[in-house]
């Protein structure tokens, strides 16, 4: 753990206590980030990564996990933590940049005014996400080329992904969601998630018993009609006769039978990244505010990925898939 607060006692009737939860909550979560790392190949001897924090519950658990994985790791890695004030009313960092302070942790406070432009450019009742991840992309990408980092470290989760399919899916006829591992297109920068294999319920209790000092969101928080949180009652309504539909679904992403799909550029082996780029397809489309296994050497199709519609699509070159394991 990057820092040393204190749990509530449990009841007498507690099968367990809060600090043994924690513990076997952190190991299930180490555990499957590990095996994220592994499969897909996310960090390298010497790299310099960009954490980036949101303030949330999935960006603080993304910097405690990586932080034991750098500490037990066998090769040497860099974590800089990189928190963005996108100027929002009544925004406080004080709690976040403590924390940081108080773990040690290197880090790095940004300072944009994004809010503005966002508000003067989209109409009341629209969704923010777009401009918002565009601006936020531009941010990000400029401070860790001036920053020296080598990855962008974002901490999308496995409902993360599981959503962003459905919506594609269902908004804009796109079989597509997030990919662990991303080059933007000029190759300069690359995008990883690190908690894909993990589940949103086992990092809101972690961030619930680690008492993160969660900040809110002001922007995309403050629309409760987002679509994503329709698919998230989707899913709902799915698991009531399907339980494992989450982990079958994240499984599928890595288990394409392209000969039974209707992209004829999947056909026969056939690919053109051109065909299937699109214009503005490059970088990440959201962090983790509010709500972000390829094996062979083959070549395989380029992994669009779009969030709400209209949002920041990405592209990038993996190998060819091969299915993912469910979760515990």
């Amino acid at each position: 753990m990057l820092h040393g607060s204190a749990v509530t006692t449990p009841s007498a009737q507690a099968s367990r206590t809060p600090k043994n939860e924690l513990k076997a909550l952190e190991q299930t979560l180490a555990r499957a980030m590990g095996r994220c790392i592994s499969d897909f190949g996310l960090l390298e001897p010497n790299d310099r990564v960009m954490v980036c924090m949101s303030g949330g519950k999935d960006s603080y658990a993304l910097m405690t996990l990586l932080e034991r994985f750098r500490r037990k790791s066998p090769f040497p890695i860099e974590l800089l933590a990189v928190h963005l004030d996108q100027a929002q009313p009544g925004y406080d960092g004080a709690p976040l940049r403590n924390w940081l302070e108080s773990a040690s942790q290197p880090h790095k406070i940004l300072r944009e005014d994004t809010y503005s432009v966002v508000i003067k450019h989209i109409p009341e009742g629209k969704t923010y996400c777009s401009l918002c991840s565009r601006l936020r992309r531009g941010i990000l990408y400029r401070a860790a080329t001036e920053l020296g980092c080598t990855k962008i470290a974002l901490g999308h989760h496995r409902d993360d992904a599981v959503e962003t399919l459905l919506l594609n899916m269902t908004y804009t006829g796109a079989l597509a969601s997030m990919p662990p591992k991303l080059k933007s297109r000029d190759g300069k920068h690359i995008v990883i998630r690190p908690l894909l294999f993990c589940k949103e319920a086992v990092l809101a209790r972690y961030a619930e018993l680690m008492r993160y000092p969660i900040l809110p969101c002001n922007l995309c928080g403050s629309q409760e009609q987002l679509k994503r949180k329709r698919m998230k009652q989707l899913l709902k309504e799915l698991e009531s006769f399907a339980p494992n539909a989450r982990d079958s679904m994240l499984a599928a992403m890595g288990n394409v039978k392209a000969r039974h799909l209707l992209d004829g550029t999947l056909q026969h082996g056939v690919f053109d990244p051109a065909a299937a780029a699109i214009e503005g397809d490059d970088g990440p489309d959201r962090d983790a505010c509010g709500v972000d296994a390829f094996g062979t050497d083959a070549p395989a199709p380029a992994v669009i990925v779009r969030d709400e519609p209209a949002s920041e699509e990405l592209a990038a070159e993996a190998n060819s898939p091969r299915r993912l394991p469910l979760l515990l």
